[in-house]
């Protein structure tokens, strides 16, 4: 790795890259640099858009004007993913057209390089696709979650899907693995969450009257003795709030080593499970050139936890 030291720069957003949030339009401009650095220098407003202070969650707007202050940047000469992992990758998609990929995220596997992760999922598709040099995440899924994830392969169509986002209406349905027995009766989880950020870094989301609106709709799939498939839809997109919701109902969700229940893992894991069994597994959305149903099935090693508990159809 070689460093270089950057002066002040002054970039003028462009058509292309209008309505995408600030923090992600500043990682990809600024290779190398960790994602935890972007977020700092954002906060202590040395990042500047039209001379006034914003929030990573800020959506650029044509010709708005973007003060990056001078930094070291990181050249990451022989830091790419290899060959293994893309072809993990290059297996695991699920369905690509000139508009977007989608792809069965693995369990584990992290969405972006950054805090302390030379690479992830999206830095893997760039190397999978350079013929593609406007890749780039539609949503985020945790680094424990497996499932349906969307890239977008043009700017326009990155706009067009946050968009979408926003206004809430793309569809995401959930499967996960819980504690006890679900009730039969569709259960609605309205209560609000605060997220919580640890000196390390980790964060830690609880329900609190002082949180943000928060609301999944829960819907059982099949039900055993230890343990129930359930579907679980958020209509908001809070941080951790399927598996929050599903402590707050007194299921929580196998696997869980922050929200969930010790013993209840123990036995999950002498059934084979050996991570969080959330799984991202349905998306629905109306694009302007088409409407998208996409699934992403549970890997092997999923469904052998299912028969062994009972839960195969």
């Amino acid at each position: 790795m070689t460093g270089m030291k950057s002066g002040v720069r002054e970039l003028v957003v462009a058509q292309g890259f209008a309505d995408q949030r600030i923090d992600n339009f500043l990682q990809r401009e600024l290779r190398g640099v960790p994602r935890s650095y972007i977020y700092r220098i954002l906060r202590k407003g040395e990042v500047r858009v039209n001379k006034g202070r914003v929030k990573p969650v800020y959506r650029l707007q044509v010709g708005d004007v973007i003060r990056v202050p001078p930094m070291h940047t990181v050249a990451r000469t022989s830091e790419v993913p290899g060959q293994t992992l893309l072809k993990n990758l290059s297996e695991r998609i699920i369905l690509e057209d000139q508009y977007l990929i989608a792809i069965n995220k693995p369990s584990g596997l992290a969405v972006h390089g950054g805090s302390g992760l030379k690479y992830g999922l999206i830095e893997g598709l760039r190397a999978l696709r350079p013929e593609c040099p406007s890749l780039e995440l539609v949503h985020r899924l945790d680094r424990a979650t497996s499932g349906c994830l969307l890239i977008a392969k043009k700017r326009s169509v990155l706009s067009e899907l946050h968009t979408l986002l926003r206004e809430k209406h793309i569809d995401k349905t959930y499967w996960a693995l819980v504690q006890g027995k679900w009730p039969k009766k569709k259960v609605s989880i309205n209560v609000p969450l605060q997220k919580n950020t640890l000196k390390s870094g980790e964060r830690l989301v609880s329900v609190n009257s002082k949180g943000k609106v928060a609301l999944t709709e829960f819907r059982m799939l099949r039900k055993g003795h230890e343990a129930s498939l359930v579907e679980a839809k958020p209509i908001t997109g809070r941080t951790h709030q399927i598996r929050v919701h599903a402590q707050y109902a007194g299921h929580p969700i196998a696997g869980d080593d922050k929200y969930g229940e010790a013993g209840f893992d123990q036995q999950m894991k002498n059934h084979g499970l050996k991570r969080l069994f959330l799984h991202a597994h349905t998306i629905r959305f109306q694009l302007s050139m088409g409407a998208y149903t996409i699934t992403a099935p549970l890997d092997d090693a999923l469904q052998r936890v299912l028969a062994q508990l009972g839960l195969t159809r």
